[in-house]
């Protein structure tokens, strides 16, 4: 066993599962992502890829983040908007029903088995690729967990490893709203301005604009890749699953401490 490949198992290993559910509030997602993770790391749950729908906006920070640092309180307020926390690396992100796609994918870790992290995230992703082509769109990777065109950034990707278990989260852009983000988003200021993209009128919109398709089109064409690629049957949420996520939101990830924790 002392190839570092030898005990990579693969993608059509396993009896891959579709979560798709009607759109849940940003901490049930928070929640979600931890029960999920935790379920397939014990055996309970198979493989799983989930697709996020968003019953309101909210801007999700990543572990290692400040609160302060990265987010204008104020500004998420006035608008509405929720400020949750996830478990996953990486950026943070502005999402408003309808204007993202993002997913989830919960894997044993034996599928990125002696990977590095840069070869791991291009991998977990290899689906999104092959789908954005079929679409027209030349993207690739651009390490350490961007997904990029000749457009601009698309997408952002996190990981978290636990229990011999892989989740990696992805967030694309397809319409978003560039003004009400800047306003939230204190580092979005300066990637932003920099780029001269502070008009009000201003969207980030690579997945719109590139592809001239709905959101629910280009996310079908993403599910048929992974389909096609891995196999993928349609599964729902478990009562207990649920319950799981409830008890974390009232505990974790709706508390002050989580939120605010200083990494």
């Amino acid at each position: 066993m002392s190839d570092t490949t030898s005990a990579r198992s693969h993608w059509t290993d396993f009896d891959w599962r579709l979560l798709h559910p009607a759109p849940l509030m940003p901490l049930q997602h928070m929640a979600l992502d931890q029960v999920l993770l935790d379920e397939v790391a014990a055996g309970r749950r198979a493989p799983t890829l989930r697709i996020w729908e968003w019953a309101a906006p909210a801007v999700i920070i990543g572990i290692f983040q400040s609160l302060k640092n990265e987010v204008d309180a104020d500004a998420a307020q006035a608008h509405g908007i929720q400020v949750v926390r996830r478990i996953s690396g990486g950026g943070a992100m502005f999402v408003e029903p309808g204007n993202t796609i993002t997913y989830s994918i919960y894997a044993p870790l034996s599928l990125v088995d002696g990977m590095s992290f840069r070869d791991a995230y291009a991998y977990m992703d290899a689906f999104v690729l092959q789908a954005l082509g079929d679409l027209g769109i030349k993207a690739w990777y651009q390490p350490l967990n961007d997904i990029t065109s000749e457009g601009g950034k698309i997408g952002g990707a996190a990981q978290a490893r636990r229990g011999g278990a892989v989740l990696h989260h992805v967030t694309m852009a397809y319409d978003i709203d560039a003004a009400k983000m800047l306003q939230v988003l204190r580092i979005g200021r300066e990637k932003l301005s920099d780029k001269g993209t502070t008009s009000a009128a201003k969207r980030v919109d690579p997945l719109r604009s590139q592809t001239g398709l709905a959101r629910e089109a280009v996310i079908a064409r993403m599910l048929d890749a992974f389909r096609q690629r891995n196999g993928l049957r349609d599964d729902v949420l478990t009562a207990d699953e649920l319950a799981q996520a409830e008890r974390l939101i009232q505990e974790k990830f709706g508390t002050q401490d989580w939120l605010a924790k200083v990494p």
